[in-house]
């Protein structure tokens, strides 16, 4: 399909800077066989049933934009043999590759080099190694991602990232205001429990214990898995066609109970109800061509766009997404492109806010045709 076809126009005031409070007041668009119907997330109880499973991802968001230096050597031309030439340099972290080494996104790009030294953190002062993390570039790929091995490895590394880190709020929010101190806890959800993820599982951002409770006196199974959602998650579209896309990986895990949890659902007329285009994609990763959910450890970059055919999930709970994204043409692959944009139209009309911090919609998977 054309990446075209996933196009609408979005006024900027419906991009949502803050989230709802209380969480669950945000708005809940239903959408369901064709029909639109608006409620607000604290209905969302009255739209499971005794014996669905929600679905929901744990992992927690890491401080993982570093800003910093990049220091190489000045090869004597233009200045003294000896010095160091320096730029200005941000990292986004996209995905842990060993203990010491992260694939990033770096600004800017073009000027990284393998065997370049960068110095994240407070480098004012050389002679304090505190506040400070160190890196060197041991490669950079066709695909924009640049590896960096760091000099510090394992639960070391996790503490420094956490001390010269800040939270990597999405930058269509980057770009109207700065991160505060608000954001570490405002972009997470309740579930947090599993560091690794450089966005947030934005639909999961909903929840507040009081809703869960509701959601299990319902009679709901809750169950969890773990993604760590990467930076590419923000990328555009940039082919003409989305068959030419390159999905970047991401790591998961669906544990063996979860998985034989969730097989036990469907084999008793229930439903799997995912909350986020996160832990559905985990789940349509670890489902067999059969529907049968087995147990995952490892990397996805699994890309749906209409025509997939679900094998795991019957409901989806997302917010709403951008123009020509991965995301959008998920959604349009669950319910319908022609019913998803309909959404979106009247989401727009009637003041829905956007994106990771905006309000919330109930997708029911449309029959494939």
């Amino acid at each position: 399909m054309k990446t075209a076809d996933f196009d609408f126009d979005l006024p900027e005031d419906r991009i949502a800077l803050r989230p709802a409070e209380p969480r669950d007041s945000a708005r809940l668009l239903v959408v369901k066989d064709g029909d639109l119907a608006d409620h607000v997330i604290s209905d969302l109880p009255d739209f499971l049933r005794p014996g669905d499973a929600l679905v929901f991802n744990d992992t927690r968001v890491i401080p993982a934009r570093l800003s910093g230096v990049r220091e190489r050597p000045n090869p004597g031309v233009g200045g003294a043999d000896g010095d160091t030439l320096t730029v200005e340099v941000e990292a986004t972290l996209h995905h842990r590759d060993a203990p010491d080494v992260w694939s990033a996104f770096m600004k800017p790009g073009k000027r990284i080099k393998p065997g370049d030294r960068i110095r994240f953190g407070h480098v004012s002062d050389a002679a304090c190694d505190l506040g400070r993390l160190d890196a060197t570039v041991a490669a950079k790929h066709d695909d924009g991602l640049i590896t960096l091995k760091f000099d510090l490895t394992g639960p070391a590394l996790d503490d420094a990232i956490r001390d010269v880190g800040v939270m990597p709020l999405p930058p269509y929010i980057a770009a109207k205001r700065p991160e505060d101190d608000r954001d570490r806890s405002d972009y997470q959800t309740v579930f947090a429990e599993h560091d690794g993820s450089v966005a947030a599982p934005t639909a999961g951002l909903h929840f507040t214990p009081r809703l869960l409770d509701a959601i299990r006196a319902r009679g709901v199974a809750t169950h969890a898995v773990t993604l760590h959602v990467g930076a590419g998650t923000f990328l555009p579209v940039k082919a003409d066609d989305t068959a030419e896309h390159k999905m970047h990986s991401e790591w998961g895990e669906v544990s063996p109970e979860t998985a034989a949890a969730l097989n036990a659902v469907h084999a008793a007329g229930g439903r799997i109800v995912c909350v986020g285009t996160t832990s559905l994609r985990l789940l349509e990763s670890a489902t067999t061509p059969e529907g049968e959910i087995r147990p995952f450890h490892g990397d996805t970059a699994i890309f749906i766009t209409p025509g997939y055919a679900f094998r795991a999930v019957d409901v989806l709970m997302t917010n709403f997404h951008l123009p020509k994204s991965t995301l959008f043409m998920l959604v349009a692959a669950f319910a319908g492109l022609d019913t998803m944009k309909a959404a979106y139209a009247h989401a727009i009309a009637d003041g829905y806010r956007f994106y990771s911090y905006g309000d919330g919609s109930l997708l029911h998977r449309a029959p494939l045709t």
